[in-house]
């Protein structure tokens, strides 16, 4: 058996498998073949989106780890630059209800729609959030 390129869309190699019950001159064998195929792919996407919500779940967003990544690389700097003089606190500002880092998030709905504030980093336990200054 021959492996083929799954994300080449011209590939047709596997549609020998499905040709007999899909051209079926009983009508109802190829209505079942299809439904049998609309299943399959409907398990396949199933599987796909609990991955994609157990990766989100474990690494967070691309905001989160972007975020994660540019407070890293300042801390690496901090590290290796003794002559750099800035100031070398947590960039975070603390929760003014819990006192855990605040991240930085966009509002999606109201009023404040479109624009940035620092929202508690253990949303949605806790919802302390600050302007920014």
């Amino acid at each position: 058996m021959r492996r083929t390129d799954q994300t080449d869309r011209s590939d047709r190699s596997d549609q020998e498998a499905y040709s007999p019950w899909l051209t079926h001159p009983d009508p109802t064998v190829a209505a079942n073949a299809v439904i049998c195929l609309i299943h399959q792919t409907n398990y396949l996407l199933d599987r796909q989106i609990s991955a994609l919500e157990r990766q989100f779940i474990q690494e967070g967003g691309y905001s989160e780890r972007l975020a994660a990544a540019r407070l890293e690389e300042r801390r690496r700097q901090n590290r290796t630059d003794p002559t750099d003089r800035s100031d070398r606190s947590d960039p975070l500002p603390p929760c003014p209800l819990c006192g855990k880092p605040l991240i930085m998030r966009m509002a999606r709905k109201g009023a404040n729609a479109g624009s940035q504030f620092w929202g508690c980093s253990n949303y949605p336990d806790c919802k302390g959030t600050r302007r920014i200054a």
